[in-house]
């Protein structure tokens, strides 16, 4: 079972965070910040990875401490459940279309973490949400699931189309990647024997 859960709690946050990588896409996402509610409900959907996320953090304050300890707990989920990654895919490559806008994702999943992002908004906020925390989640995300990440968007116009594209791409190429290669036998997927450094 390739399953994990995380919590995490701080003076600014208290979070639960719980994946199953090998289930049907079921998200359950409670965090208080509806569009972000929406980003992780599409990156479940897409990903079939099923995310619950109960977050109570600082609203009053902004959307920065609640959007980025969710991706630390996520990520660490995600890593989590991989355990010693063998038999995984590792490696995926995703063109996401969301009418004007074309992101390109790429994934190594690799232990090693590391994240390029290139996305530019029109706008600083969607709805509440501010657009720069777009890139927040995902840096937070890709640090502690130890992966590389590239994410570029080609084009686009709209700034809803942009982050919905990122977190779709990202979902698509998680599916891939973290799948289960049956040629591989259960093999870690590197010439040193193992990921992670």
């Amino acid at each position: 079972m390739r399953t994990a859960t995380i919590k995490r709690k701080t003076k600014e946050t208290d979070i639960e965070v719980t994946v199953d990588l090998d289930g049907t896409g079921v998200a359950n996402a409670a965090t208080g910040i509806g569009f972000f509610d929406h980003m992780l409900d599409l990156l479940a959907k897409h990903s079939r990875i099923d995310i619950t996320v109960k977050a109570v953090g600082d609203l009053h304050v902004d959307f920065h401490h609640t959007t980025e300890d969710v991706g630390i707990a996520l990520g660490q989920a995600v890593k989590q459940a991989l355990g010693n990654m063998a038999g995984i895919t590792r490696y995926a490559t995703v063109l996401m279309p969301m009418d004007e806008t074309l992101t390109r994702v790429v994934i190594d999943v690799s232990g090693r973490p590391f994240l390029v992002f290139k996305a530019d908004f029109p706008r600083d906020k969607i709805g509440e949400f501010d657009t720069e925390l777009v890139r927040e989640w995902f840096q937070a995300f890709a640090m502690n699931a130890g992966v590389t990440l590239h994410v570029e968007t080609l084009y686009g116009e709209n700034s809803h189309h942009i982050a919905e594209s990122c977190f779709k791409g990202l979902a698509r190429a998680l599916r891939a990647a973290v799948a289960i290669d049956p040629k591989t036998a259960g093999e870690v997927p590197s010439t040193k024997g193992q990921l992670g450094g």
